[in-house]
């Protein structure tokens, strides 16, 4: 029959739908609310005013079914949540398992978390752990500071006199065109046996130490064999420590050269590619060795600037870069005639990983034009060092010049802003080969406490974009024992693979003098460190005493997490710290912002809030109370918070001392143990246990099968006071068998669950069991046996009612397949329990409903029908109403949750759309629940995330980043007998060895690019219940084409009714809702620095010292290229030698003598 048109509101002329008999799958619902004879009818839920509702059109015919009216629709509603109801009363059995509780009062004990006893212990256990590493490093340091000065310094010393473990020998010999495997080693390099540590996740030897040194630093030269020879003797320094402490893990001796000497012992994990580490540009070590930073890069953009000068140095500023850190404030600007800056950053931000990526990707765009104009640069650099409207680190500040040349000194711009107490340090750098006069660049530099340096080729980047720490360590090392104090630092990757941890570090000086009267040395010698796992400080704080959704938290400073649940970084890039910060790893709030900020000024506090928390799956949000309570872990920069719910004020603790007394057997003779045996699972239902750590010498393992075979042979050994098990987790655990398997029994064992439709009941609890049964539905339950870790845990927790969840479906994936009745609705809620005048909630129980056979009875559910067995006729003189069940071609009626996802629907064909995002279903009705505040959305940016790297581009022939001359350039033979010419001969063929060296991203020499993940940034957005919370009747006008639809909210759940005409017009499918996570670039940085968050800088800064020495500023000569010395240079090359590193004429080297 042709289907006739329609108009926006208007009846449908359709035809007569046939009775159809009861569906044989579905179960028969329970008794009509409006029959007198099945008890008094629920209250009408909240009506709108009358103005809103839709006046209903009926066409002319004799026969027409209207749209449903809205009292009709409520009555389904009733219908739907009597029948919900009385399901989960008679199966889920909360008000059985409240009596079991309370049947079994003597088994156990009620707890109570006192807040701040919990957080003022928990930050006292954490402020001893470090308190001994801080002992520790003080010995160290001591220890280093007297041996480099009882040190001779040996001119002569040769490389077969130092014995030591190389710790990357082994790599390099397996490689054939390691450096050492070419030239022939001479060092005396320890062969030492490893033995598998669990604690380092690493082979170590724990009677030596291991040495590193840099790829681009010669192992043979007599700075470096001074400096092997004079640590050696921290090796039993190491030793002694670890006796003292043997929880001590990584011990470690950056040194201001580059050589880093640690133990125990490890072979190095070398990249596949050219391993970049050098010590000096870890983030522990950058904060040791110097105070914080304001600093601004200025670049010489000028015409002579050009090709691969201008390369040079966009590539020493992104190094120079890496040298900060989170403590610091930077700014990047280029000059000519004027200056300005290279980003949308005006003003000095801080040096965070994002800040930084802005700077690196805008620097690639400086073009050189114009003529240089030293002025105008350094007079912008100065503006913004003396900009104190902004947050900055206000210690030690600096400008650094990246130029290829120039004449004028501009003595009165540094007369005007710095002179005469020359607060400013000036650092300039001389960039590429060229024969211009440099004596103007030293002179700024000596004349303002600075350095002069020379990057001539790409070799002498790294080495002194980073030495200019060593002269901000002068007024540190001139301070003395005011500055030795440790600090502790964010957290990072570890480069040995244990892991995240944080470093607590400490300067280390050099106490030598040139002789009798002469001035104090003012250099550092390096830092020390040593790593504390995040593992071993989590350790330390309380978790299953405080439920599923308590949690304990420590940021730092500047607002980073140390501790937190959701501090989960998909893939970290050991050259840069994790920095998530509190606001980013919850979802943002006033309150939050202020408890943030007493925390970083170190209070004390408490403050109960009401927020917005993400579900463990991420696809919802619940608007929950929480209470957070902080104080400051002492001595240290961080500070400890405590979140707590208040349903988890209270927890049980089982007591079962009356059985442990009267069995001294293993604890597999207990009372209720048996129900925990595989053999009992066909009649008592199919038990999960959560894989904790209830003994040390458990074997864990991810299949729970398996763990629970561990778990049985294991307490086949052990009693029940055995004190290697944690007895809080195992007897909690055997108190919640046993209460469970009564629910079984009071319960679940004497219902029919098809009677219903049901697949499977289940019961999770606090104490790690959840229970399914029958037995055979564990086959397809995929729930996490951890109900901590169990999204429909943690949520029924925070909501009354019941909280449905449909099965997860990707928009991406295939449809879900109805076989065999596999596919549930897990439907849950929480057990409150009151004992006394103590309120917990120890247990969450639920059905899973035959999502097939719960579809089947929601239309019947929301239809006409008056008798069980007959659906309604609308018979030719009668006028009827459509209902879900008889105009389920032209009428769409479905359940969707809180976060937006179907989850029952009376068209056939969306059943294996169920647990998609609605907006995939249809787009047009949710985009109206959404524009009538049905819905609302939360948007946020997870900064974890791991992306699939790109796939390089097209290229072309030449090597990435070099300069290809033009042919102007090849006829010209001025342009040949150039120094321009020698260097670009000379990088190039450099290139064929240490290409990777100038390619945009360096973290691809640490791994292989085509398989290694990388960060970034996800936009995530979430959907929740919004204001409306009543009965609510719209239309959706798509222009020519328009649908009637009615929203309600059930009562007692998570879901939301919708009742709507079917589309007819493509043209309302316009505007889709998107709700999966989408790669994002995250929020404009441009924007964010302009209301940066809160955040303090350390307590302590040496800037400045009277007695400071500062005639050491890099004085030398600029020589012009000798012919001669270059093609020798290129032959060697050519005939596939590796390259000494080249001799810098102004580095530390000649005041390193030791």
């Amino acid at each position: 029959m042709a289907v006739p048109a329609r108009t926006c509101g208007a009846s449908w002329p359709g035809p007569v739908r046939t009775a159809r008999p009861w569906p044989g799958r579905g179960p028969r619902p329970f008794p009509d609310p409006r029959d007198p004879a099945s008890g008094p009818a629920r209250p009408l839920l909240l009506l709108l005013p009358p103005l809103l509702l839709l006046p209903l059109l009926t066409a002319p015919g004799a026969s027409a079914y209207s749209f449903p009216q809205q009292h009709t629709m409520q009555h389904w509603a009733r219908r739907l949540e009597q029948e919900i109801d009385g399901v989960m009363r008679i199966f889920g059995g909360v008000q059985q398992l409240r009596e079991i509780y309370k049947d079994n009062r003597n088994l156990f004990e009620v707890q109570e978390n006192e807040p701040q006893k919990l957080v003022e212990k928990v930050a006292g256990d954490i402020e001893s752990l470090l308190d001994r590493k801080v002992q520790a490093l003080k010995r160290l340091a001591d220890a280093a500071e007297n041996f480099q000065k009882a040190h001779r310094w040996q001119d002569n010393i040769k490389e077969e006199d130092i014995i030591y473990y190389d710790a990357k020998a082994d790599a390099e010999l397996d490689d054939p065109e390691s450096e050492d495997v070419e030239r022939g080693s001479k060092t005396s390099t320890l062969r030492l046996d490893f033995m598998e540590d669990p604690n380092f996740k690493n082979k170590v030897n724990y009677s030596y130490t291991a040495v590193q040194i840099p790829t681009d630093i010669y192992k043979g030269s007599t700075v470096i064999l001074n400096e092997l020879n004079w640590t050696e003797a921290l090796e039993n320094v190491f030793i002694e420590n670890r006796r003292q402490d043997p929880t001590l893990l990584w011990q470690v001796f950056g040194s201001a050269t580059g050589v880093t000497r640690y133990y125990p012992a490890t072979p190095w994990r070398a990249p596949k590619k050219i391993d970049l580490y050098d010590v000096r540009r870890r983030p522990w070590y950058i904060q040791g060795a110097s105070s914080p930073k304001d600093m601004v890069i200025i670049v010489d953009v000028s015409g002579s600037v050009s090709g691969l000068t201008l390369k040079l140095m966009k590539t020493s500023v992104c190094e120079m870069l890496d040298t900060l850190s989170d403590d610091d404030y930077v700014n990047v600007a280029s000059f000519n005639e004027k200056a300005q800056p290279v980003s949308c950053f005006t003003h000095l931000v801080q040096a965070n990983v994002r800040n930084k990526k802005v700077f690196k990707e805008a620097v690639q765009g400086m073009v050189a034009k114009g003529t240089t104009g030293y002025k105008a640069g350094f007079e912008y650099a100065f503006d913004q060092l003396q900009n104190s409207n902004i947050t900055r680190a206000n210690c030690n500040k600096m400008i650094m010049m990246f130029t290829d040349g120039g004449e004028d000194r501009v003595q009165d711009v540094f007369e005007k802003y710095n002179w005469p107490n020359r607060t400013v340090r000036v650092f300039t750098f001389s960039v590429g080969q060229h024969n211009y006069d440099v004596t103007p660049l030293q002179w700024m530099a000596c004349t303002n406490k600075g350095y002069y340096f020379e990057i001539p080729s790409i070799g002498a980047i790294r080495i002194n974009t980073q030495e200019y720490l060593d002269v901000l360590g002068r007024p540190m090392v001139l301070a003395g024992k005011e500055a030795k104090q440790v600090q502790w630092t964010n957290v990072y990757e570890d480069a040995l693979g244990l892991g995240l941890v944080v470093t607590g570090t400490l300067p280390v000086f050099n106490l030598t003098q040139d002789g009798p009267g002469e001035k104090k040395n003012q250099l550092i010698l390096g830092v020390m460190g040593i790593d504390v796992a995040l593992n071993d400080i989590k350790r330390l704080t309380p978790n299953y005493t405080l439920g599923a959704n308590g949690y304990v938290f420590a940021i730092d400073l500047n607002g980073y997490v140390l501790l937190h649940p959701n501090l989960k970084p998909q893939t970290t890039n050991f050259r840069e710290p994790v920095t998530l910060d509190f606001l980013d790893a919850e979802l943002e709030d006033e309150n939050k912002e202020e408890i943030r900020r007493s925390m970083i000024d170190g209070n004390k506090g408490h403050k109960q809030i009401r927020t917005l928390v993400k579900s463990l799956d991420e696809r919802y949000i619940d608007e929950v109370i929480r209470n957070y309570t902080w104080v400051p872990i002492r001595s240290t920069n961080y500070s400890l918070g405590l979140v707590l719910p208040p349903y988890s004020t209270f927890y049980l603790q089982a007591n079962l001392s009356d059985q442990i007394l009267q069995v001294k057997l293993p604890i597999s003779k207990l009372k209720d143990f048996e129900f925990l045996l595989p053999s009992s699972f066909e009649s008592e239902g199919h038990v999960f246990i959560a894989p904790r750590e209830y003994c040390k010498d458990l074997n864990v393992s991810d299949n729970n099968t398996e763990f629970l075979k561990n778990f049985i042979e294991l307490m086949e050994k052990v009693t029940p006071d055995s004190k290697q098990c944690n007895n809080f987790l195992l007897h909690n655990l055997i108190l919640d068998t046993g209460i469970t398997q009564q629910l079984v029994e009071r319960v679940w064992r004497d219902q029919d669950l098809n009677t219903y439709s049901l697949l499977a009941v289940f019961a999770a609890t606090d104490g790690g069991i959840t229970r399914v049964f029958p037995n055979k539905a564990a086959e397809d339950w995929t729930e996490n046996p951890e109900p901590f870790n169990a999204s429909f845990y943690r949520r029924s927790l925070d909501n009354h009612g019941y909280v449905f969840k449909p099965p997860h479906q990707d928009s991406l994936l295939r449809p879900l397949e109805l076989e065999n009745d596999t596919v549930g609705v897990l439907v849950s809620t929480a057990v409150e329990l009151s004992l006394g005048r103590r309120t917990l909630r120890p247990a969450v129980v639920g059905v899973k409903l035959d999502l097939e056979a719960w579809a089947e009875k929601f239309k019947v559910l929301a239809s006409n029908r008056t008798h069980q067995d007959q659906p309604q006729k609308c018979g030719p003189s009668s006028h009827c109403e459509m209902d879900c069940e008889v105009n389920n071609e032209d009428l769409l009626c479905v359940l969707i949750d809180d976060g937006g996802f179907l989850v029952l629907s009376n068209q056939n064909h969306q059943w294996d759309q169920v647990g998609r995002f609605f907006s995939e279903v249809d787009a047009n009705l949710m985009l109206a629940l959404y524009n009538n505040s049905f819905y609302t959305r939360k948007e946020s940016y997870d900064y974890q995330a791991a992306c699939a790297p790109q796939p390089p581009g097209n290229l072309g022939a030449a090597p990435r980043g070099v300069f290809v001359p033009t042919i102007a350039d090849f006829l010209n033979l001025a342009w040949w007998t150039s120094a321009a010419a020698w260097s670009l001969f000379q990088q190039l063929l450099y290139g064929l060895i240490y290409h990777s060296w100038f390619q945009a991203d360096p973290a691809e020499a640490e791994g292989s690019p085509e398989t290694r993940e990388s960060s970034c940034v996800m936009k995530q957005t979430q959907y929740y219940f919004g204001s409306v919370n009543a009965s609510y009747n719209a239309i959706i006008d798509c222009g020519n084409c328009s649908r009637l639809f009615h929203a309600q909210r059930l009562t007692n759940t998570n879901l939301l009714f919708v009742v709507a005409e079917k589309p007819l017009c493509s043209q309302c499918e316009a505007g889709r809702l998107l709700q999966k996570e989408t790669h994002s670039d995250g929020p404009e940085q441009c924007e964010l620095v302009q209301r940066p968050r809160y955040r303090r800088g350390p307590h302590i800064c040496f800037d400045y010292n009277a007695t400071e020495d500062t005639s050491d500023c890099g004085r030398g000569a600029s020589f012009p290229p000798s012919l001669g010395v270059l093609v020798s240079l290129q032959l060697l090359l050519l005939l596939g030698l590796p390259p000494r590193p080249q001799p810098q004429v102004h580095s530390f080297a000649a005041s390193r003598r030791l």
